[in-house]
C-alpha cells in the first residue's frame, strides 16, 4: 500500500469522525490504489461502492488538503465520477 493511500485513510477518518454517511464511496487514485468510505469510516480497499471517484494523485491530494474543491475538479475534468452522483454530492458535503 502506498504512502498516499495510508495518509488518505488517516485524513479521511479524521474528517468523517462523527459524520453521518450512510452510503459507500471509493476514491480510485491512479497509480496508487483505492480508498473506500462507508458508515464505518475509510479503509484501503478496492471493493465495490455506490460511487467511484477517480483522479490522479496530485488532484486527489489537492482535494484532500482543501486546496481544490471536488466540484471544481469534476467540472474541469480532473475528477471523474462513476455511479450514484447523489452519493458523491453527499460525500462532498460530509468532507467539506
Amino acid at each position: 500500500m502506498s504512502e498516499l493511500i495510508n495518509a488518505a485513510v488517516i485524513a479521511l477518518n479524521e474528517k468523517l469522525d462523527g459524520a453521518d454517511f450512510d452510503g459507500s464511496a471509493k476514491f480510485q487514485i491512479e497509480g496508487e490504489g483505492a480508498v473506500r468510505i462507508d458508515g464505518d469510516g475509510a479503509s484501503a480497499s478496492d471493493d465495490d461502492a455506490d460511487v467511484t471517484l477517480t483522479a490522479d494523485a496530485d488532484t486527489f491530494q489537492s482535494i484532500l488538503e482543501g486546496e481544490l474543491n471536488a466540484t471544481t475538479a469534476f467540472m474541469t475534468g480532473k475528477l471523474s465520477v462513476d455511479g450514484d452522483m447523489g452519493m458523491a454530492m453527499k460525500l462532498g458535503a460530509v468532507l467539506s
